[in-house]
């Protein structure tokens, strides 16, 4: 057997806190062949993303290899000169990050960065790249090919979006490529397209993978083996069959049982009952363009009601229309049987207070600059006019009611929590202003499986304690099961199916309701596939050509 593409051994990573170093990774080996995909499984904090870096010879700032080696194709990538890693990075290893919209430069079009590393590397001229890129669209089955690479990042899909990162990962025809959490963002009709297209692409060109994720249904997909980690140490290692079918050790066990929360659905409101917030005949637009058509939906008190549907589906610009951030055009919003103005501009302190957000991405809803203690006092000092001791002490109850210690984290910087601690900060921050409704959106899905079903739990919790009634908007439908008492569908800007949520898991479903559930990934490596076959896919990618 030849060597293997990747060799890692004993390797030992720390992270400088304060004057000290302290264990970030400890002791782990790897092996990954040409042409195999390596699936990196694991709460946050695991050390998937550590490692998948360093197998690049890469550590993030105030990291360090302290102990091990670290080899691609023979190559000590530890102790290469940053001259040799620069002639690596980006032809022979490639990257895939989490976020592309993060990723991409919003100044320049798709096909000027993706022919930016051919041209630099020598791999190809840009006319040459160019003309590649545009072949390399077309693989991943990118609408309009020809012309998509002519716009710029903010004009394309999220599924999109994260196609063009594979594209230009792959336009050197790198060894490796280490995808960091690909699908997380998207949501499940989109994922099938990412998935299948990725696995195409790397199949065809017999390209060697690190495949880094939380959710282990997407990884049973993509995998050829996996390895279990826990806060820096190894757990087990194996083929993913055996993996899914048959893991040995306790900690990998817990991981294939989570998600096992599901709340009861509470029963229907009373006919006569006023919605805490009734969306009525909601028209929206940006600019001249209409993206929300006729949108009707109540919610009640004490109640979740689930709002899933694709990427621009109309979920998040519904909930804009809600808060006043985007005034629609036609129709309004009542709070308990009374129209609010339009714009959030024109509404009253109180009618500001009673609807309040929570928001997806915890990293960039929270002041890197401010204290925890600060964050959560603003609202609290600006709605309740609480000042000094009372400001302090209502702060670290709201601390307590999210279960984090006040003595310990008050005085905490955001980088100085780890996301699902940040994404309790964001509650917090919502609970400040007493509200009776919480949008809660997207809130669980850059979370780890464990971490997001704490989440669910605080949030059920807190319902029933302070009466609140939540809109919950997600792409993930074990989310939904978890937490919903009723789900709207939407697609296009329109409402196509609504109803209690034990109705809507049961069949016969709306077409495009059953296109979503179908498209849940199952622990099951042979699911993609299956799925492929029964939509009468023959080729893996042309599952991104229709959506049915």
């Amino acid at each position: 057997m030849p060597d293997p593409l990747v060799k890692i051994r004993n390797l030992h990573i720390e992270g400088r806190s304060d004057e000290s170093w302290s264990p970030i990774i400890n002791g782990v080996d790897l092996d990954l062949n040409k042409g195999e995909v390596l699936g990196l499984i694991g709460e946050s904090g695991a050390g998937k993303s550590t490692i998948g870096l360093a197998a690049m010879g890469f550590t993030r700032d105030g990291v360090r290899i302290s102990d091990g080696t670290v080899e691609f194709d023979g190559i000590d990538m530890v102790n290469a000169s940053a001259a040799k890693k620069r002639a690596l990075l980006g032809k022979r290893i490639a990257y895939v990050a989490q976020s592309a919209a993060a990723s991409f430069n919003p100044a320049h079009r798709l096909i000027d960065q993706h022919t930016e590393g051919p041209v630099q590397h020598g791999v190809a001229s840009r006319a040459q790249s160019q003309e590649d890129g545009i072949e390399l669209y077309r693989k991943l089955r990118l609408p309009n090919p020809d012309q998509i690479g002519f716009r710029y990042p903010h004009q394309v899909s999220g599924g999109q979006l994260q196609r063009a990162m594979t594209a230009m990962a792959m336009s050197c025809r790198p060894d490796l490529i280490i995808f960091d959490e690909p699908t997380t963002a998207l949501d499940v009709t989109t994922q099938i397209e990412v998935l299948a297209a990725i696995r195409e692409i790397v199949e065809e060109f017999d390209t060697a993978a690190i495949y880094i994720t939380h959710d282990l249904a997407v990884v049973a997909q993509m995998a050829d083996k996996i390895k279990v980690l826990l806060r820096g140490d190894e757990v087990e290692e194996a083929d993913t069959r055996t993996m899914l079918s048959s893991p040995k050790e306790d900690y990998t066990k817990s991981l294939w049982a989570v998600r096992s929360f599901e709340r009861p659905e509470k029963p229907p409101a009373e006919p006569d009952a006023v919605p805490v917030v009734s969306v009525k005949g909601v028209t929206a637009a940006y600019g001249k363009v209409d993206v929300l058509h006729d949108v009707s939906f109540d919610i009640h008190a004490g109640r979740t009601v689930a709002v899933v549907g694709e990427s621009g589906s109309g979920k998040s610009t519904a909930a804009r229309c809600i808060t006043g951030l985007l005034p629609p055009r036609e129709g309004h919003v009542e709070f308990e049987g009374e129209a609010m103005p339009l714009d959030y501009k024109a509404r009253s302190k109180e009618q500001l207070r009673q609807v309040q957000m929570i928001y997806q991405m915890a990293d960039t809803a929270l002041n890197p600059r401010k204290t925890i203690a600060q964050i959560i006092g603003r609202p609290v000092e600006f709605y309740m006019g609480l000042k000094g001791s009372a400001l302090r002490d209502r702060v670290d109850q709201l601390l307590d009611q999210i279960e984090l210690d006040p003595a310990q984290f008050r005085n905490r910087l955001p980088s100085e929590l780890s996301g699902g601690q940040k994404q309790r900060i964001g509650i917090a921050r919502a609970l400040a202003a007493e509200p009776r409704f919480i949008i809660c959106d997207e809130v669980t899905s850059a979370l780890d499986q464990l971490v997001a079903e704490g989440i669910l739990r605080l949030l059920a919790r807190l319902q029933d304690e302070l009466g609140l009634s939540y809109m919950f908007i997600t792409h993930d439908l074990a989310t939904v099961r978890a937490i919903s008492d009723e789900v709207v569908v939407m697609k296009d800007g329109k409402v196509v199916d609504r109803g209690p949520k034990t109705e809507m898991f049961r069949p016969p479903h709306h077409a495009y309701t059953d296109l979503l559930l179908s498209s849940v990934p199952e622990m099951d490596p042979d699911w993609l596939d299956n799925l492929l076959a029964e939509r009468g896919v023959d080729n893996i990618g042309d599952a991104a050509v229709d959506k049915m």
